[in-house]
C-alpha cells in the first residue's frame, strides 16, 4: 500500500477510535454497563460513515471490514478499564472534536473517490463528521451537538470544504487532508475554548 494511502487509512482508523471513546464517554457520564459502552462506541464510531455510504450507494465500508468495530470495542474496553475521573467531559468534547476533524476529510475523500460532486462531496464529509455525534447524544439523553450555540457543524463544513477544495486543485493527499483537518479542528478548539458561535436569528422576541 503506498505511503499515503497507508496514511489515510491510519487516519480513518484513528477517527473511528476517538468518536468510540466518545460515544464510550457519554456511556460513562450515564453511568451504563460494558455491553452499553460498547454499543455506544461502535454507533458513534460507524454511524456517520454508514450514512454516507448509504446515501452515495457505496457498501458499507464496515460491514466488509468488521475490525472498524473492533476498534470501536475496543475504544470503549478501554474507556472502562482506565476510567477518566472528574476529567471525563473534557475529554469528551476533545476526542469528540479530533474525530469530528479526521471525519470531515476522510468522508469527503471517500465521496470524491467514487465520483461524487464536489458540492455533494462537502456535504458527505460534513454527514459522516457530524452524525456520529448526533446519534451519540440522542442515545445518552443529552442535548444534540445540532442544537448548541457552540460551533459544530461549522467546523465540519469549513474542513470538509477546504479538503475538496484544496484536492480539486491536485494537491498531494496529506497536504489537503492535514489541512482539512487543521481547519476543521482549529475552529472547532475555538469554539470550546473560548465559546466561539454563530450569530442567532436576530427575530423578534
Amino acid at each position: 500500500m503506498p505511503p499515503i494511502e497507508t496514511a489515510l487509512t491510519v487516519l480513518d482508523y484513528a477517527a473511528v477510535a476517538v468518536f468510540g471513546a466518545s460515544g464510550a464517554l457519554a456511556a460513562a457520564r450515564a453511568k451504563h454497563d460494558i455491553i452499553t459502552f460498547g454499543f455506544f462506541a461502535a454507533v458513534t464510531g460507524v454511524g456517520g460513515g454508514t450514512l454516507r455510504d448509504l446515501l452515495i450507494d457505496a457498501p458499507v465500508f464496515w460491514v466488509a471490514r468488521p475490525q472498524y468495530i473492533v476498534v470501536c470495542v475496543a475504544a470503549a474496553v478501554a474507556v472502562w478499564m482506565l476510567g477518566w475521573g472528574r476529567s471525563r467531559d473534557r475529554l469528551l468534547l476533545w476526542s469528540d472534536a479530533l474525530g469530528m476533524a479526521a471525519y470531515a476529510s476522510v468522508g469527503a475523500l471517500k465521496a470524491t473517490s467514487l465520483g461524487v460532486p464536489p458540492v455533494s462531496a462537502v456535504i458527505m464529509g460534513v454527514l459522516t463528521a457530524t452524525f456520529g455525534g448526533v446519534i451519540r447524544d440522542v442515545l445518552a439523553n443529552q442535548p444534540s451537538v445540532l442544537l448548541r450555540r457552540e460551533l459544530y457543524v461549522t467546523p465540519a463544513l469549513l474542513g470538509a470544504a477546504v479538503f475538496v477544495g484544496l484536492h480539486g486543485m491536485s494537491l498531494p493527499l496529506a497536504v489537503s487532508g492535514g489541512l482539512g483537518f487543521l481547519a476543521a479542528f482549529s475552529v472547532r478548539a475555538g469554539a470550546i475554548l473560548f465559546g466561539w458561535q454563530m450569530p442567532g436569528f436576530p427575530g423578534r422576541a
